[in-house]
């Protein structure tokens, strides 16, 4: 009769010290703070503070300078949504549109997603099936290698130093589809694809599909054989928050989470450091524009390893580190000399952003 007294006597307080711990452990961990989204067609954005995230003020006063003397025209900080830093500079303004130059390919890989996740399209499709035959100079069969994912991942094999041009003349072969990564404005083929298969103006889906749906202003304007968004800033970085989260707005998943990830992972096994047209950091190798030399090392050393940016002729830059929660938009002139995306730029700006994060 003890020993059966002394087993229940047992019991109790193991459950007791079970429930205490658990109580224990909901108080360090507590519910996660959920992102912000600011409201659509409204100036309205909640803010948080530089001192309520432990910043380094005096750093972010020194990288304040530096942002201002790199020419640099905005500059925005999103933590979990909420504005915690932004500037303008040189003369610029929250209401000025400014163009994302490359950064801008980001967004046709977003409403490439959204066209696939209605069915309109399959990435894994030859382009000819969809803008038909002879929309190149290559040869039929060679013509037939080329899939929208070749498009979103730039190893179409087209000839990459011809020019911006995208009629057929101006599009050679080099090598077969998915042999070789090149930078090419390619890319672009894919809005003609997403125009004919939603039987609407590229701009209209667009507009309808991504733009207005996450409160973003700004056009495409159409510049020689480029086509390039201009926007404010702001729309810059809602569009950033967006892919922040996995393609979700509120309650409203505007692009599926499994294109997302794909999309901001190493979409072919030539440039590691490239996904759907989003630049990857923490890889152990990388390819630049307008060379076919591998690079070893990391994109941006300097950077989170989980960061994932989509990058701008003469410094456009969104910089998404989900291990941060923040997605930071920096728009303007060269900070130094024209480039077409990456520079050393981009490094110096993280030692001067880890002086304020760490």
């Amino acid at each position: 009769m003890k020993t059966i007294h002394f087993v229940l006597c047992l019991l109790i307080v193991t459950l007791f010290n079970c429930t205490t711990n658990n109580t224990d452990s909901d108080t360090i961990n507590p519910t996660p703070e959920a992102t912000y989204f600011p409201p659509l067609n409204s100036d309205t954005w909640e803010t948080t503070s530089p001192e309520d995230l432990n910043w380094n003020t005096t750093a972010l006063n020194e990288l304040t300078s530096f942002l201002e003397a790199s020419n640099t025209k905005s500059f925005i900080v999103l933590h979990k949504g909420k504005i915690a830093f932004e500037q303008y500079f040189n003369g610029h303004s929250d209401t000025a549109p400014w163009y994302w130059a490359s950064a801008g390919k980001t967004l046709t890989t977003a409403v490439t997603g959204i066209a696939q996740d209605q069915g309109l399209l399959n990435i894994d499709t030859k382009v000819s099936d969809y803008l038909g035959t002879g929309w190149t100079s290559v040869t039929l069969e060679q013509e037939q290698l080329i899939t929208c994912k070749n498009l979103l991942s730039m190893d179409s094999g087209l000839d990459d130093t011809l020019g911006d041009s995208v009629e057929p003349e101006n599009l050679q072969y080099i090598a077969d589809a998915g042999t070789r990564w090149a930078y090419h404005n390619v890319y672009v083929k894919l809005q003609d694809i997403v125009a004919t298969v939603s039987n609407q103006t590229w701009s209209s889906y667009f507009n309808e599909q991504l733009r207005d749906k996450i409160g973003m202003s700004g056009s495409w304007i159409p510049v020689g054989d480029l086509s390039v968004y201009w926007s404010n800033s702001r729309s810059m970085a809602r569009f950033g928050l967006l892919i922040s989260e996995g393609g979700l707005w509120e309650d409203t998943q505007i692009v599926s989470q499994n294109f997302i990830n794909e999309a901001t992972n190493t979409s072919q096994n030539i440039n590691e450091a490239y996904g759907y047209m989003w630049w990857l950091n923490g890889k152990s190798s990388f390819h630049l524009p307008q060379t076919q030399f591998e690079f070893s090392g990391e994109l941006i050393p300097n950077a989170p390893d989980d960061m994932y940016c989509a990058l701008g002729k003469n410094d456009q830059k969104i910089y998404i580190v989900p291990s941060k929660d923040l997605v930071i938009i920096r728009m303007g002139d060269a900070a130094d000399e024209d480039s077409f995306g990456l520079s050393t730029y981009d490094n110096t700006l993280w030692e001067k952003l880890n002086a304020v994060l760490d």
